[in-house]
Formats: C-alpha cells, sequence, structure tokens
C-alpha cells in the first residue's frame, strides 16, 4: 500500500471564552490537519498545531501530526483502535478526564457544581495570575463547598519565586488538592525535590521538559510528569518517556496542547494505552465554539473513545466560516 495524496487542511478554532494562564492568553487556536489518502482508499490524519510560548514548538508539532497519520494507518490496518495497538491490551472504552475551570477568579461556585454534577471529580484550575495571597483566599472560599472525593488540580505556569511557591504549597497542603504543575518560574531539580517533600499531592512538571536529562528518573524530583505529545514530538516518544516514569515510580499525565479534536483524540488514546487509572487533562473539547471533527462526548467524568480501528477521527461535513478550513493551495493565495 502506498500514499495516493497528501494535503494540509489549515483551521482556525474560536474560543467559547479565552484560555488564561501565567504565560498569556488565548481566545482562538489555529493548525493544520495533516491528510494521507491511501491507494486502497483509507485515510490517516494528524494534527499539527504549534504554540511556541506554551513550549510547543512548529517542528515538533509537524513531527506529530506526520507519526500521528501513519500510526492511524498501521492501526487501521491492523483493525485495532489506536489506544489497542499501542498497548498491546483489549480496546479502552473511555479515559477519564479533569474538567477544566479556567482562571482562578473566572471560576465560581455555580461552575465548581456544573461541573461536579457533570461526574467530574477533579477541577483544574488555573493559577499564578495574580497575586497568591488572593489566590489562596479564593481557593480557600470554593473549597468550602467541595464535597468529599472532589479535589482541585493546580496550574501554576512556571508563576511563581522559589519563596512564593514553597508559600503557595504550604498553604495548599490544608487545602483538597489533587496535584500543583509548574510552581517554579526558574525551574530546578533540587528545589522542586524540596517543594514535592513539604506536600502530601504530586508536584508536576509540564513545559519544563529540559529537566528530564539521563539522571532524572534515578532520583526523580517529583512525583508527576504531565505528558503533551505535541511537545515531545509525537505518541511514540512520549509513550517511552512514560515507561521509564512509570518504572521510577512517576505517574504520568497526559493533556492536550489544546489542539483539535483530532490531536485531543490522539492524546486520549495514548492516555488508555499507559495510564488508564489516571485523570488526563483531556476536558478541552467543549471550550471550542466549531471544531475539525465529530464532538468528542464526555460521560460521567470520561472521554469516550471510538471503537473503530484507528484513531476514529472523521472530518467534519459542514465547518462555518468561523473555523476558515480551506485547501493548502487556498492558504497560500
Amino acid at each position: 500500500m502506498k500514499v495516493a495524496a497528501a494535503d494540509w487542511l489549515p483551521y482556525c478554532l474560536p474560543l467559547k471564552r479565552p484560555w488564561q494562564s501565567s504565560q498569556g492568553g488565548l481566545s482562538e487556536r489555529c493548525g493544520r490537519l495533516l491528510r494521507l489518502k491511501m491507494d486502497d482508499g483509507r485515510i490517516g490524519w494528524g494534527d499539527c498545531a504549534p504554540l511556541p510560548e506554551f513550549g510547543i514548538s512548529k517542528m515538533d508539532a509537524t513531527s506529530f501530526a506526520e507519526e500521528l497519520a501513519y500510526l492511524d494507518l498501521a492501526s487501521q490496518k491492523s483493525g485495532l483502535p489506536l489506544n489497542s495497538w499501542l498497548s498491546g491490551k483489549s480496546p479502552a472504552a473511555s479515559a477519564a478526564v479533569n474538567a477544566n475551570l479556567g482562571g482562578i477568579f473566572s471560576v465560581n461556585d455555580e461552575l465548581v457544581a456544573a461541573a461536579l454534577e457533570s461526574g467530574f471529580s477533579v477541577l483544574k484550575i488555573k493559577v499564578g495570575l495574580s497575586q497568591w495571597q488572593d489566590e489562596i483566599a479564593r481557593l480557600q472560599k470554593l473549597s468550602n463547598g467541595l464535597p468529599p472525593g472532589a479535589k482541585f488540580r493546580l496550574d501554576a505556569n512556571l508563576a511563581w519565586s522559589e519563596t512564593e511557591a514553597e508559600q503557595v504549597l504550604i498553604a495548599c497542603s490544608e487545602l483538597p488538592i489533587e496535584g500543583m504543575e509548574e510552581p517554579l518560574r526558574h525551574p530546578d531539580q533540587k528545589v522542586l525535590a524540596r517543594l514535592q517533600n513539604l506536600v502530601p499531592f504530586p508536584v508536576a512538571i509540564d513545559e519544563s521538559i529540559h529537566l528530564i536529562d539521563g539522571n532524572f528518573f534515578h532520583h526523580p524530583p517529583v512525583r508527576r510528569l504531565v505528558l503533551k505529545p505535541a511537545r515531545f514530538g509525537g505518541l511514540l516518544k512520549t509513550m517511552e518517556i512514560a515507561l521509564r516514569a512509570q518504572a521510577s515510580g512517576v505517574e504520568c499525565i497526559v493533556t492536550s496542547s489544546l489542539e483539535s479534536n483530532c490531536g485531543l483524540l490522539a492524546c486520549a488514546h495514548l492516555a488508555a494505552a499507559i495510564a488508564p487509572q489516571a485523570t488526563h487533562g483531556l476536558g478541552t473539547a467543549d471550550w471550542f465554539s466549531e471544531n475539525t471533527g465529530d464532538n468528542l462526548e464526555l460521560r460521567a467524568g470520561r472521554l469516550l473513545l471510538p471503537s473503530s480501528a484507528g484513531l476514529g477521527f472523521f472530518l467534519h461535513p459542514r465547518l462555518n466560516s468561523q473555523t476558515r478550513l480551506c485547501s493548502d493551495t487556498e492558504e497560500r493565495t
């Protein structure tokens, strides 16, 4: 079987509300879908959505898209869903995900209640957007109405100095916190290890992948890695890192890079393959007003996976003008 045709389909997807972090904000997400057509009629899909300010380079995003398209084709040929093809195990029906509530001062009791009613038990909030004392006060208020078993997952996106991070983590140790991602403005393995020892919940790295060197897994400084496959240039490299992490006792959480449904599906398949018991950062589809493919269904805090062979992505037949999906030739003109 040979590739009969290949093209790129650029997209620009508006968000329902701004996506905020300490590194900036987004009101839309732009990228390109890669479509590979085989001479036997099969189609493989990839998603390339660079975001340099969040550590997703154009080169890595392109590699992710190209590898994904070929993995889609390979798993289609095997007759297995992508997660089963990757893991060598029975197909997974779903993956547990956290709710994404947004920036801390946009979160209110009604938003928390709606997420809980939808079946989420881990609620992710962006912090590091304002004075840390004000954010802790806000978290304390939000925590008052949280039922047993529900917790907040916090993401600081490299917001704080060492002193600030220590104060925040100590304050959080008394709150229903499930984990803290990237607390340090200038990440350092020794400092992260010290901070991790202060709290009962996992401290995680995400953007600071430069810390994952030859010695990282001998004495892991944190208890969790947040893995964005596009940042590593593909699913297979991410899977390799996850296996090394798990062998060292480090938990792995797969998250999207706010790609379209195509890339999100790939991340969900990987999550189900490498960490089926974890709660992953993949509840992002409902942030989009429009998307490139069929809506992905969330049920009781779980993202449902396609049972069909391959990735299971199908291009949306009718995309409105806001999505601005066009051919590569049209984009150049």
